[in-house]
């Protein structure tokens, strides 16, 4: 497992952003540049010189073996004699806005303990000022694991990185045209280029099933043809050919949004009550993420609508019900939450709240992209609502245990 040291940072690039929302968001105007970090420097402090030979010491005694984890469970030895604050930073992922101001969410990568973050916003500057940006965060986590980066690369309408050193990759709809071969391999190229600028995790693809005949009202996915094509066939063969493409290159995927916004008409980013009143359990919907899940997606992203057909009394990402649907498909891994820090959809809930709503409805990483400023109350309140709930706590192990194992390859 890579093991990241403390990187120092020197001002250098210039990227051309424009905010966008994690997830569920369409194209945006762009700002002016602003100037961002640039290569950070790593730091090597020099060794200490010999010095007389000490006693030998005494032999301590072998500690007891850690039982193998239940098939399926995670296995909470990755996560031993961690603190408390240090498992629940690695269960938040904060915004890293790519115009800056970028100090902020440094600062909670280092306080906070903050295990991931998401490059928010556009930017057509090209490979190399974002890889500088993401050493610059890597250098100021300075903790035990590596750091998730992630960003939204889906292509068309939601692509964030552009410029030199990134491909224009059509949008979901146009790939779909695409035989599975083609697509798998130009997929490969352009999870190539996210690792050549330190992105280790696409929050790509969208496996939202979109009818056809309302897919130009449905203003999350349909409108902005981040869909692979309208029918189960064409999005379980196109999507899972650009996931594995992406994996091919050493960038793990996040399906989303479970179990789909295809059917909504209201995008829970600035829309509140966004409802599905026609998917459930066993709808083709969600056989379509269940076919993303057997491809081997590693992160599976719930969506903020509410499914009455599955749980009316909550969004998705707050409901028991929904969330035990995606381990009950036979997932294991790592299940993260659309952008819970400024989605309108939940904003009646604090913001403290709804970290601790998702973790215990079994979200493993609860994202905080479009306002970073609610992270650091998020790991607070994971924290106190640990101490005070035994239960919640043993959540948290879990959740933190399952993140660690998905950062195992990074």
């Amino acid at each position: 497992m890579t093991r990241f040291r403390p990187l120092g940072l020197v001002t250098a690039a210039v990227l051309t952003v424009a905010a966008v929302t994690a997830g569920c968001s369409g194209p945006t105007a762009e700002p002016d540049p602003t100037a961002l970090p640039g290569p950070a420097q790593s730091t090597v402090q020099p060794s200490a010189s010999p010095g007389t030979p000490s006693a030998r010491p005494t032999p301590e005694p072998a500690p007891e073996p850690t039982p193998e984890p239940t098939a399926g469970e995670p296995d909470l030895s990755l996560v031993d004699g961690w603190t408390l604050e240090e498992k629940a930073g690695q269960i938040v992922m904060v915004g890293l806005p790519v115009a800056g101001p970028f100090q902020p969410t440094f600062d909670m990568l280092r306080d906070q303990k903050i295990g991931g973050v998401f490059l928010h916003g556009r930017t057509t500057a090209g490979r190399q000022p974002v890889k500088n940006l993401v050493d610059a965060a890597v250098g100021a986590a300075a903790q035990r694991q590596p750091l998730f980066v992630a960003t939204d690369q889906e292509g068309g309408a939601v692509q964030v990185l552009r410029g030199q050193g990134f491909s224009d990759i059509p949008s979901a709809l146009d790939q779909a045209e695409l035989s599975a071969p083609d697509l798998r391999e130009r997929s490969r190229t352009w999870g190539a280029e996210l690792a050549a600028a330190g992105v280790n995790l696409n929050l790509a693809p969208v496996l939202d099933l979109v009818p056809q005949a309302t897919a130009s009202s449905n203003a999350p996915v349909g409108v902005f043809g981040r869909n692979y094509g309208y029918t189960a066939d064409s999005v379980i063969t196109h999507g899972n050919a650009f996931a594995e493409g992406q994996r091919d290159a050493g960038v793990q995927t996040s399906i989303k949004h479970f179990p789909g916004l295809g059917r909504v008409t209201g995008n829970t980013d600035d829309t509140a009550g966004v409802t599905d009143a026609v998917t459930g359990p066993d709808d083709p919907s969600v056989d379509v993420f269940s076919a993303g899940i057997e491809a081997g997606s590693g992160l599976v992203m719930m969506s903020s609508a509410v499914y009455t057909k599955i749980d009316p009394d909550a969004p998705a990402v707050f409901s028991p019900v929904a969330v035990g649907l995606v381990r009950e498909l036979g997932f294991d891994g790592v299940i993260i939450s659309d952008d819970l820090s400024a989605a309108v959809q939940v904003q009646r809930v604090p913001a403290g709240a709804r970290a601790v709503r998702a973790v215990d409805a079994g979200v493993d990483i609860v994202l905080a992209s479009a306002k970073p400023s609610a992270a650091p109350v998020m790991v607070d309140a994971l924290v106190r609502a640990a101490r005070d709930d035994p239960d919640f706590a043993a959540k948290v192990d879990a959740a933190a245990a399952r993140v660690v194992a998905a950062k195992a390859d990074l």
